[in-house]
């Protein structure tokens, strides 16, 4: 994702505040166990989720897992929630020296210093972990925890078009 889409969302995250949580629209995609992890997000990301399910929406119909995917694919941030500087952090850092934010995503996440690193590298694989106890599908696990790879590593995989489809969502979003 590019950097100036990371600071829109930034802007975004900023005004989250004044603005509603559709929450009828998540709890009708979602079981109540998997609504219970959404509900413990922070609103500018729930804001962010519902932003990606609607752009998947418009594309046409989307299969349920998709859809779940799609609200749930950064609930892994609750593990150590983040401030705004923080979610920006790696983002700016990887543009300058890519390589940082990978070794710094191997520190100690206690340490606010480190955090953001190893947040924004292992959200995808605790995201899957979460939504996998809270009885989500196969597939929708597959998608939440790969949302962060680099689709051509996954061409030839069945869920391969879902997974361009949720990253293209999350991008615009």
């Amino acid at each position: 994702m590019a950097a100036t889409q990371r600071m829109r969302q930034g802007v975004r995250a900023l005004i989250a505040f004044a603005q509603p949580v559709d929450h009828e629209l998540a709890a009708a995609y979602l079981t109540p166990a998997l609504f219970a992890r959404f509900r413990l997000m922070r609103r500018s990301e729930k804001l962010h989720s519902l932003n990606v399910l609607r752009a998947i929406l418009a594309e046409g119909p989307a299969p349920h897992d998709l859809e779940v995917a799609a609200l749930l694919h950064d609930v892994g941030k609750t593990r150590y929630p983040l401030v705004l500087w923080q979610r920006m952090a790696p983002v700016i850092v990887g543009v300058i020296a890519p390589g940082l934010v990978q070794r710094w995503s191997c520190r100690d996440p206690r340490r606010w210093w480190w955090r953001p690193y190893v947040v924004y590298v292992h959200h995808p694989a605790w995201s899957a972990e979460l939504i996998a106890a809270a009885g989500a599908n196969p597939d929708a696990i597959w998608l939440v925890e790969h949302h962060q790879d680099d689709a051509r590593r996954w061409r030839d995989h069945r869920l391969y078009p879902l997974l361009v489809r949720l990253q293209h969502a999350d991008d615009l979003n």
